[in-house]
């Protein structure tokens, strides 16, 4: 069931196929409709049901885990599905307005591969309506997101659909191409990059931008609580319970946050104290914020410090861990088009067939106000010992049974 599940998940998501090396489908999108969305529900459904009818009575502790994960993935997207979250299919943070950047976790390096993604983007119209619709049926529903947020949205449409053909987004990819593909492949690739991007890309984001800014922007409510919506409330408490993996209700889990606000503050104070500052702790922390000598004043400046971080930091991992993963992760300013709406910085997983290194992407975007003590602390966690480390070894676990997770600290 496992096996057949993995292939259904990369039969299903040509995208994230493609970024993990299998090119089967590498010049398709997913199927994106409510009709899928809905398929797919009763397909989890089914599975679930199978999953509870199955005897562990003579399986290891190893793969009785393995069975409650695998169960655990198919309850939370059953019990979400209540909620109808499908119907809002935009983010300030991602999806159809920045398609573009999926570019970057899909295999670019033979003539093929361009000519793949050029296939993909000639049906690209295709795929934003999709959203459309199902967009629409949530302004039916009234199951709409904060007007604050996809007012970013509006500007990150605004940054596809209006733009000549060589300085859209969509040919960034196509600017440098391998010097393993032939100059005549390159000029062809080029050439018909633009031939698509000006007669269906920018049309097709018109189109969208036109439709955002007239029916769905106007419907957006101007509250910011997710209580707003309809059924909100039991929503947020299955966010709570699925994201702490816990049963607390949001009003325990808040007092939780109360708690250890107050023990790091504690701790706050003593470091204040410990520096000898001369003022109160909210000055401490007005200097933190506000000493130009805690920030770049340029974004060139604010990435060489990441990257030399980083190589402080990966030498010392061998005193912590017995085994390191094979997979190397390099480190990636954040897409100009979406760096003033994301966060710090993110992560993103290698290729499972060794394809693509991890990337750490960071956040390049005003260096003034990112403060350079944050950039270790964002590395660890991202990078090594973080993200990186975690999931590289998980993509690694064909490893012999006699390794395992604990084995590799050496606390």
């Amino acid at each position: 069931m496992k096996d057949s599940e993995w292939q259904r998940s990369i039969d299903e998501s040509p995208l994230y196929a493609s970024s993990m090396g299998n090119l089967d489908k590498n010049d398709e999108w997913p199927i994106y409709s409510l009709d899928k969305i809905n398929a797919n529900h009763e397909h989890d459904k089914k599975i679930l049901s199978d999953l509870n009818a199955l005897s562990v009575d003579k399986f290891n502790a190893d793969n009785v885990l393995n069975i409650q994960l695998f169960k655990d993935r198919y309850q939370k997207s059953i019990e979400m599905h209540e909620f109808k979250s499908f119907l809002v299919p935009f983010s300030h943070r991602g999806g159809i307005q920045l398609q573009h950047e999926s570019a970057e976790n899909l295999p670019l390096r033979t003539a093929e591969h361009y000519k793949d993604w050029l296939t993909r983007l000639s049906t690209i119209d295709e795929y934003i309506d999709g959203h459309i619709q199902i967009a629409k049926k949530g302004i039916d529903e009234g199951i709409m997101p904060p007007r604050i947020l996809m007012e970013r949205v509006l500007d990150q449409i605004e940054k596809q659909a209006f733009v000549t053909p060589s300085l859209s987004p969509f040919y960034k990819a196509f600017y440098e191409m391998p010097s393993s593909i032939s100059g005549d492949d390159i000029a062809k690739i080029q050439t018909q990059a633009l031939i698509v991007i000006e007669n269906i890309v920018i049309p097709a984001y018109v189109n969208f931008y036109n439709f955002f800014k007239n029916e769905y922007l106007p419907q957006c409510r101007e509250t910011i609580g997710i209580s707003q919506i309809p059924n909100g409330d039991k929503y947020y408490e299955a966010l709570a319970r699925q994201f702490t993996t816990t049963s607390l209700n949001p009003n325990e889990i808040h007092e939780i946050g109360l708690s250890e606000v107050k023990r790091i503050k504690s701790k706050m104070v003593q470091i204040v104290e410990d520096v000898n500052w001369d003022g109160s702790f909210r000055e401490f922390l007005e200097y933190l914020r506000s000493d130009p000598k805690f920030y770049f004043d340029n974004p060139d400046d604010l990435l060489t410090e990441y990257l030399a971080t980083a190589k402080r930091i990966d030498p010392e991992l061998v005193n912590l861990f017995n085994y390191l993963p094979s997979m190397p992760y390099g480190i990636r300013p954040i897409p100009m088009e979406s760096a003033p709406d994301t966060t710090t910085a993110y992560y993103q997983r290698p290729a499972a067939d060794g394809s693509r290194a991890g990337y750490y992407y960071v956040n390049l975007y005003r260096p003034e106000v990112r403060p350079k003590y944050e950039i270790e602390v964002l590395t660890v966690h991202e990078a090594m010992p973080g993200h990186h480390l975690q999931i590289s070894i998980n993509m690694e676990l064909d490893l012999p049974n006699s390794v395992n997770i604990k084995a590799l600290l050496l606390l």
